[in-house]
């Protein structure tokens, strides 16, 4: 079976891979492409594939991560103090969470919604990729990539 040790930018993936949120944060997992090829994710420790991620596979070929749709709910905010008062408060509870335009992302939770809601805030529920910002201390976050380009 291929396996995938490494990310890569130095190669153009022929294939793609469609996971969830859950699923992109693995080291060792069997995997098929969208395409219906079987490889094994084989990384030397576990980390959060984003989308747009290219694993590269032991045969010199590459596929690309793609960031699957699932439910989330959005909380639309106008204003960026008030976006950033509520990022607190989901933070502050260790929830992982998308920033966006003017809006934040994160998976449903009746708890969370209930506090949401009690800030004054609605909840909108919508089927979408779900790529939450990996932290100031993860070793891949936004912007700043730790493979070769």
């Amino acid at each position: 079976m291929r396996r995938a040790t490494h990310l890569t930018g130095d190669i153009e993936p022929s294939a793609t891979v469609t996971l969830d949120h859950g699923a992109r944060h693995r080291r060792r997992l069997r995997l098929t492409t969208d395409q219906g090829a079987e490889f094994l994710l084989d990384l030397p420790e576990a980390r959060a594939l984003r989308e747009g991620d290219v694993l590269a596979l032991d045969d010199g070929t590459a596929v690309r991560v793609r960031a699957a749709p699932e439910d989330v709910i959005e909380v639309a905010l106008a204003e960026p103090l008030e976006l950033a008062r509520i990022a607190w408060h989901l933070g502050n509870r260790h929830t992982p969470v998308q920033i966006l335009p003017g809006r934040l992302r994160l998976h449903p939770d009746h708890v969370l919604e209930a506090m949401l809601a009690g800030l004054g805030l609605i909840c909108e529920r919508h089927r979408a990729a779900f790529d939450p910002e990996s932290g100031a201390y993860a070793t891949h976050n936004h912007g700043r990539h730790d493979h070769d380009h």
